[in-house]
């Protein structure tokens, strides 16, 4: 989600989507809900008011200072990658129960290439998932990274050991969801929750004004009509495998800060 508009038009659509499509649990990445970078303690009340039960990040988490406070005192709601470095706030991982009463893992990784050094996301992921396969069979993976082939490398790495791994970062929704050979769903970015008009989210005359002179220009949040981007997934609880992936795009216009 991408600011206010992003956060504007899953409070409009998230209960009609919930019924639509008997939802039992909805996970989103929060990393760019307030003004475009970062999270506040405000904003993940408001997100978990409107139905969200797991919020996930990545390298924006940290972006708005004050969210230290919320890791201090919430390990549940909000998740930071788990192979950000030891010693950090907040975990990367989580069981918590659906509607329904099954229980789900959840775990944020984020990716190296073209990012930040951080630890083995491959190693830290397989070490999280044998934690989190001690409690339940039901696990997604969010992996917030900026190379498709690292990815993709990692929905084959965890084919059969989760039950779905789901790219975010790019903001662009990719059209290649499926069902991995052994039960995983997969799709390598699921795309933002934003301002259509826009790139990536951001006003387009100034990121165009950014690679046309090479100056550095602060990006603002995009007004104007607004997509929501999703993927809906099914998956069997007795096996934790994956039965369908729906990618889901929806639109509203002129929702506005």
């Amino acid at each position: 989600m991408v600011g206010k508009p992003g956060r504007r038009i899953v409070s409009g659509l998230l209960s009609n989507i919930r019924n639509a499509y008997k939802v039992d649990f909805v996970i989103a990445n929060a990393e760019n809900a307030s003004g475009g970078f970062g999270v506040t303690p405000k904003v993940v009340t408001e997100l978990l008011d409107y139905g969200i039960e797991v919020l996930t990040s990545g390298n924006h988490v940290w972006d708005k200072k004050e969210i230290i406070a919320w890791f201090d005192k919430d390990k549940k709601s909000l998740l930071r990658p788990a192979n950000y470095p030891a010693g950090n706030p907040g975990t990367g991982s989580v069981v918590v129960s659906t509607a329904s009463g099954e229980k789900i893992g959840i775990l944020n990784i984020i990716g190296r290439v073209f990012m930040a050094s951080v630890d083995c996301p491959f190693r830290t992921a397989i070490k999280e998932v044998d934690k989190l396969r001690q409690e339940t069979n039901t696990i997604l993976v969010d992996i917030h990274a900026e190379a498709t082939s690292e990815k993709v490398a990692m929905g084959w790495f965890l084919d059969g050991k989760v039950s779905a791994v789901v790219g975010t970062h790019t903001h662009i929704p990719t059209a290649d969801e499926t069902i991995l050979p052994e039960g995983t769903a997969y799709i390598t970015d699921v795309g933002m929750t934003g301002a259509m008009d826009s790139v990536i989210g951001m006003k387009k005359e100034i990121i165009i004004e950014r690679f046309l002179t090479q100056r550095p220009q602060r990006s603002k949040v995009a007004k104007g009509n607004v997509e929501l981007n999703a993927v809906i997934i099914d998956v069997d609880p007795q096996t934790g495998r994956s039965t369908s992936i729906k990618r889901l795009r929806m639109d509203i216009t002129s929702v506005h800060p």
